[in-house]
């Protein structure tokens, strides 16, 4: 174990340091004939004698012809150092220590929650913790948390409200906000964990079975704008859409924006406005907090990014460099941000402090044929709509043309293109592509992909949801040299999935239904402390998209609400000789 951990004995204060020694054989020969000399030889000595307590505990005391020379300084200073230890005076040595004694009690407190011994605390569990908040601090990908979800276990529960297209959804858990196109901001809360819902308080077996476990999402406030308001500059709501929401990680304010040009900051806990910004010019799309902290980073149509602090209420600064609408923003802990610019097909990495920026140029196709598609469907990239970060260092990117783009801070081309991440619309029949009695099959246009409408990541991890319109909340995975992203997993069952389900017996397989519907936005929140019961999942559905008309799935199923997915995590293999009892039965 390093040193750093080990609890060290009681310091033995020196008798004599020897800087001071000359010093004082000095004194002792010019001044011998008062005793007065004796104390600001003492008031000397004290202050080196500290010094060189605070470099070194294994600094020995001097030699016993020195103790001789020393007595009536040692007195004086052994006075002074009492007065110092009753002032509570920390060397920085000690102040480490109790740092990191402060620190293991705190993990070994959440070890003893979960049921484990304190004493029989493996230092391995330890060591992954530190070098997890290491790792977390330096904003580098340190947790491989694919590998460890049951994707195929996760569970799919609907919530609406009789509301129009829901544009965004924000997540501070356990609560979820969503807004829509009809100035509604609402704020649900997600029903917890079944084995968490009804406690058990007594030790006596209940006679009764238990209740089946709630999974609809519980909607408790929402407050609504009004249009007729457009002139009143007083109001302190939403004229107009709402495009975008973010909610502060401590739980205390939601923002939402949107096509008012407005900004407004509400109180989490009761949805009231607290403040209103006007600086934008154009409409508001996008918001992202720096995590763990309530600086807040807007964009908007106006093609700008503004900076904000919601400590102060107060405005900070401008970014300027995109060519377009700038119609999404994500950021993480450290004080940067990344943007898209829609069609100026540029993403950009804002680093505030430094006040510079890097710019990273789309537009780029896979060329390589891939089976079982025209390449007319290949297209080229037409508008970067999507963005969020992975660490520091990564983030991705979702366009127009379907594609997902991996990108490194320190290459200017993308690492990774995946094409098609959520395929090809149905190609369009020959009599809805022509008007003539007889129409060709070559005047049928190629299929086309479906846009990346919807992208969150779980930070500092592998794990990548993307969403769009057929049916499907896709989940991604980080290879582990970080140069490529796999298909791992698709939320949400297709049509002839949910016949399948009527049709047999089922068992306790999980009943999916397809998403039907524009997924607009995701959020995820994991369950437990570092996710340790699973992630949650929610995505926003709507029957059109957030930033216009554009309709899809016109038929019967399509509603405006929202998903959850719950996805448990794998149980692992017993830990310091504990072993999982349900685990044991079902053997």
């Amino acid at each position: 174990m390093s040193s750093f951990f080990t609890v060290p004995g009681k310091r033995k204060r020196p008798s004599a340091p020897e800087a001071p020694k000359k010093r004082i054989a000095a004194s002792k020969s010019s001044a011998k004939t008062s005793a007065k000399s004796a104390k600001p030889s003492a008031k000397q000595a004290a202050p080196s004698k500290k010094r060189v307590e605070r470099d070194d505990e294994s600094i020995s005391g001097s030699d016993s012809e020195d103790e001789e020379s020393y007595n009536g300084a040692s007195d004086a200073s052994n006075d002074e150092g009492d007065s110092d230890s009753d002032n509570g005076v920390e060397t920085a040595a000690e102040k480490r220590l109790r740092l990191a004694e402060r620190y293991l009690d705190n993990v070994k407190e959440h070890v003893d929650e979960i049921g484990f011994d304190a004493a029989e605390i493996d230092r391995d569990l330890i060591a992954e913790r530190l070098q997890e908040d290491v790792a977390e601090t330096k904003g580098k990908v340190y947790r491989q948390l694919a590998a460890e979800l049951a994707f195929d276990k996760a569970s799919q529960t609907f919530f609406r409200s009789n509301t129009n297209s829901v544009t965004s959804i924000a997540a501070c858990a356990p609560y979820v906000y969503t807004t829509t196109k009809d100035l509604f901001l609402h704020k649900w809360r997600i029903q917890d964990l079944p084995q968490h819902q009804y406690p058990q308080t007594t030790k006596r077996k209940p006679k009764k079975p238990p209740a089946p476990p709630k999974k609809r999402p519980e909607l408790e406030l929402w407050i609504k704008g009004n249009a007729s308001k457009k002139e009143d500059k007083d109001y302190k709501r939403h004229v107009k859409n709402i495009l975008a929401v973010a909610a502060s990680s401590d739980g205390k304010y939601v923002v939402t924006g949107g096509q008012d040009k407005k900004i407004i900051v509400h109180d989490a806990e009761t949805l009231k406005p607290i403040k209103v910004f006007t600086h934008h010019r154009d409409a508001v799309t996008g918001l992202a907090f720096r995590r763990g902290t309530n600086q807040l980073y807007s964009c908007s149509k106006d093609r700008t990014v503004k900076v904000w602090s919601l400590d102060e209420l107060a405005y900070i600064e401008t970014l300027f460099g995109h060519q377009d609408e700038v119609i999404d923003i994500d950021a993480l802990a450290q004080e940067r941000c990344v943007s898209a610019g829609a069609r100026d097909r540029t993403a950009r990495l804002w680093k505030v402090a430094e006040e510079t920026q890097l710019v990273f140029r789309g537009g780029a196709v896979d060329k390589k044929p891939q089976p079982g598609v025209n390449p007319r469907s290949l297209l080229h990239e037409g508008s970067m709509d999507r963005i969020a970060m992975i660490d520091d260092e990564l983030f991705v990117t979702g366009s127009d043309n379907g594609s997902l783009a991996l990108w490194s801070v320190s290459k200017k081309k993308p690492v990774y293109i995946q094409p098609l991440a959520h395929g090809l619309d149905p190609p369009l029949e020959p009599e809805a592509a022509s008007a003539e009695v007889n129409p060709d099959r070559k005047v049928v246009p190629a299929p086309t992909p479906r846009w990346i409408t919807a992208l969150k990541t779980i930070p500092y991890s592998d794990v990548i949801i993307s969403g769009s319109w057929d049916g499907h909340v896709r989940i991604w995975q980080l290879s582990e040299d970080k140069k490529k992203i796999d298909l791992v997993a698709t939320l949400g069952g297709s049509s002839e999935d949910q016949h399948d389900d009527a049709s047999g017996d089922g068992g306790d397989k999980p009943h999916y239904r397809s998403v039907e519907g524009v997924i607009n936005d995701i959020a995820v929140f994991e369950r437990g402390d570092r996710g340790e019961e699973g992630v949650c999942i929610v995505a926003a559905v709507a029957k059109d998209h957030r930033l216009g008309r554009w309709s899809v799935n016109k038929g019967k199923g399509v509603r405006n609400g929202g998903v959850v997915f719950e996805i448990p995590k794998i149980p692992r293999a017993s830990t310091n000789g504990v072993h999982d009892s349900s685990e044991g039965e079902e053997e």
